[in-house]
């Protein structure tokens, strides 16, 4: 089966630049898979960030449309989101996944596979 390993986050001023990325083994590749990056505050639906399809981009939230990057890196099979521009309202959970679709919660509980979630704060 897919398994996904996540890993960067951390806290970071608002202004300065992120990348987080996601190493998935096992299962179908990201490059011909539906791949992409979610987010989710406390309190907060899960909001899907950032969307690739067969390696394509598809979709960014449009909060972070400009300021966000979802690539893959297919020698490695891994995702990666640049993120920069930072704001305070950029803080949450950062969860990467294959197949997850459009979830009410981020993480596995509904569909799709996922990797641990990355904390990112962004201080002001």
């Amino acid at each position: 089966e897919l398994q996904l390993t996540a890993s960067g986050g951390g806290s970071v001023q608002a202004g300065g630049s992120l990348t987080l990325a996601c190493v998935g083994r096992g299962g179908v590749p990201f490059r011909i898979s539906d791949v992409g990056w979610y987010r989710q505050a406390p309190g907060h639906e899960c909001d899907r960030v950032a969307a690739m399809t067969n390696g394509v981009n598809t979709y960014y939230h449009p909060s972070v449309s400009g300021r966000f990057t979802a690539y893959i890196d297919n020698l490695n099979n891994t995702m990666y989101l640049q993120m920069n521009d930072l704001t305070p309202e950029d803080t949450a959970v950062y969860f990467c996944a294959a197949e997850g679709g459009w979830p009410r919660e981020c993480g596995p509980a509904g569909h799709g596979y996922w990797g641990q979630g990355l904390r990112v704060t962004v201080t002001g």
